[in-house]
């Protein structure tokens, strides 16, 4: 898995690489910025006769000198470049003192950056390139007046727009706009991506985001100090449960689905056939037994289980019992939650299947708002657990936990969604799945996991339970609880595009995704 750094992570591989491995930031800097004219001249250059203006927006700091090396090197092809300073020269420090010294000798056209702000058309002329290079991964607080009214600028002008490292204005490690933001086309970033680069907003700002090797050691930029990782198609590639010629359906193991009230079966029946479809042996649906009529004539590969219920379709506490026998007896795997309703009588049971149970549980939708309020329950289980909430179940999750005090919007779940699934999963002894735009996984190691897959199409009812199957299938299928998130979390999503190319994002329902997961299955599987 490719590793994803915080601003301060990636400061200490620059540090380390400059100070315990003798590659001088001078050097670094210039390999930065050779990377991204490489990659200015594939991108724009390469088939295009006529020789655009370059316009390069340098900062103060390293981003800034990081502009300076790329006006240089464009400058010294033959480019018509010109470089706007947001500081004064005297003020520049180190290596970006250093490169805008060779900037000068090279004959660079090098202005301040009133004179962008106030141009004539002859200084900054339309069409052209845009070279982002204000601001970098170390950004803190809002951006302010100059740079502020440039970003607003590059922004009205429709010009392509080349950020360096990250789009300026971005958080490296939330994503979030910082007072303003520029909003590229393209993103050349270094070593490794950030945070920033694939949460939301910020990933709609970086564009298309290519990362380039210049020279950090492997040792630093694979080292386990960094938390946060990127799933890779590899890496579900390498999870897919292998299927042995000599096998049974008891080897792919046995899921009981607590799932289903009146009015919400057809959460239970999607659960159920992703289950399957994601390769679970056996699927055991246990229903409200005032619905089994309803439910035995529809169930075909699945089997049922009737429970206990209020006589209104709602699961009673009283089935318990029933419940943690057949764990006992038959079951590998519990997953609860898909349209059970809540009441006290849910919260009830579920705090006792959470204590009792000797079987993984995946609990998700209505089971995560039973326990909301308490989520210090999850610490008495006996066996790994896993959620799957979408923000709002989060926030309502949060409550009590300890973890993240005062937060209760899914707003602002979103705005930190990695550092709270991280600490909420250590609190907890939890694999956390919150679900969104990216889903994040969480680990009760504090490690963390970012998936790229998925649509807009798939925000729509029924997904989630689709999800639920298709983990609960994986971890039936003998895959750690990690592995069974990470494998399920990146097909669903996958599916969700590849399903998304041919319906549309528009039309895109759940069933679509679960006709569609053999299909998918059978293209990331190793070839024997």
């Amino acid at each position: 898995m490719l590793k994803v750094a915080t601003a301060k992570e990636m400061q200490e591989i620059d540090h380390k690489t400059i100070n315990e491995y003798g590659i001088s930031g001078t050097v670094l800097m210039e390999r930065a910025g050779l990377a991204v004219v490489s990659k200015i001249n594939e991108l724009f250059f390469q088939n295009i006769m006529h020789r655009v203006c370059c316009i390069v927006l340098c900062g103060g700091g390293n981003n800034g000198g990081d502009g300076l090396v790329i006006a240089r090197l464009l400058h010294n092809q033959g480019y018509d470049v010109r470089v706007f300073l947001t500081v004064r020269p005297e003020n520049l420090k180190g290596d970006a003192k250093i490169n805008y010294n060779a900037a000068v000798k090279f004959g660079v056209p090098l202005y301040p950056i009133k004179e962008f702000l106030t141009h004539p058309s002859s200084l900054v002329p339309h069409p052209c390139l845009i070279v982002d290079a204000l601001l970098g991964t170390g950004l803190n607080k809002d951006v302010r007046s100059p740079v502020s009214e440039v970003i607003d600028k590059v922004n009205a002008m429709s010009c392509p727009v080349t950020s360096v490292d990250i789009p300026s204005g971005i958080s490296s490690d939330t994503g979030q706009i910082m007072g303003c933001a520029i909003k590229a086309q393209y993103t050349v970033t270094f070593g490794l991506p950030k945070r920033g680069h694939l949460l939301y907003p910020g990933a709609e700002h970086t564009g298309k985001l290519y990362i380039e090797e210049i020279g950090f050691p492997q040792a630093l930029l694979k080292s386990e100090r960094i938390k946060v990782n990127l799933i890779e198609k590899s890496d579900a590639m390498r999870l897919m449960p292998p299927r042995p010629r000599y096998s049974h359906k008891g080897t792919y193991g046995h899921v009981l689905l607590i799932a289903g009230s009146r009015g919400k079966t057809g959460a239970a029946f999607m659960t159920a056939r992703a289950c399957l479809r994601a390769g679970a042996g056996l699927v055991t649906i246990g229903v409200p037994q005032s619905l089994m009529n309803i439910f035995q004539s529809r169930v075909t590969e699945e089997m049922t289980l009737p429970l206990p219920d209020k006589k209104d379709g709602t699961l009673s506490y009283k089935s318990v019992d029933l419940i943690l026998e057949f764990l006992n007896k038959k079951a590998d795997v519990l997953a609860v939650g898909p349209g059970i309703s809540v009441d006290d009588e849910i919260s009830k049971l579920m705090v006792s299947l959470i204590g009792s149970s000797k079987a993984p549980i995946v609990i998700d939708a209505d089971a995560i708002n039973a326990i909301a309020g308490n989520a210090g329950v999850l610490k008495k289980a006996k066996v790994p657990i896993i959620l799957t909430p979408h923000p709002g179940e989060m926030a309502r999750l949060l409550q009590g936990s300890g973890v993240a005090p005062g937060l209760s919007l899914p707003k602002e779940i979103e705005e930190d969604k990695i550092n709270i699934s991280i600490s909420f999963a250590k609190e907890t002894k939890t694999y956390l799945v919150l679900k969104g735009v990216p889903s994040v996984i969480a680990s009760p190691e504090g490690n963390a996991f970012i998936n790229p897959t998925g649509n807009p199409g798939m925000a729509t009812a029924g997904t989630g339970d689709v999800l639920t199957g298709m983990v609960s299938a994986f971890l039936a299928q003998g895959l750690s609880p990690l592995n069974a998130s990470i494998l399920g979390v990146y097909t669903h999503g996958l599916i969700g595009d590849i399903v998304s190319q041919k319906k549309g994002e528009h039309s895109l329902i759940a069933s679509d995704i679960i006709n569609a997961i053999p299909k998918v299955f059978k293209a990331i599987r190793p070839k024997k």
